[in-house]
């Protein structure tokens, strides 16, 4: 005869009466209501934004790929100058840190002027705010 497993049988659960249900003290201290929820961790939104700051504050690496920005480059290019078609790959490399460096520094601006501004979310008017106080390259 070959040997089977066999499984418990539950008992049938009485139901709660209304009264006692709706009644907290009998709640179990150990139990967790219906309406809480787990905040924070590791998969939050939150987290993970904070995560990826850190992630491309500690690298040097440029942001934007490097194909797209080149061709945007040469575009904008030649809509100038039709006639300039080559560039050292030196040049387009340091027009893109350059880019990059005034747009973190721009957005480093325009979140100081949302902060002031006691709210948390970049807005349009905190970027063209940030433009027109400039702070680039100006002495003054």
């Amino acid at each position: 005869m070959s040997r089977t497993k066999h499984t418990a049988a539950k008992k049938p659960r009485r139901k709660p009466s209304a009264a006692a249900a709706a009644s907290p003290a009998t709640a179990s201290p150990h139990t967790r209501s219906v309406t809480a929820k787990k905040t924070g961790g590791p998969g939050t939104p939150r987290t993970r934004a904070l995560q990826e700051i850190r992630k491309y504050q500690k690298t040097s690496n440029l942001l934007v790929p490097a194909a797209s920005f080149i061709r945007e480059v040469r575009a904008i290019s030649y809509r100038f100058a039709p006639d300039i078609s080559r560039w050292q790959a030196e040049a387009l490399v340091a027009i893109q840190e350059a880019a990059e460096d005034y747009l973190i520094q721009l957005f480093g601006d325009a979140m100081l002027c949302a902060i002031h501004a006691k709210r948390v979310t970049l807005m349009k008017k905190d970027i063209q705010l940030a433009r027109r106080l400039g702070g680039m390259g100006q002495p003054w």
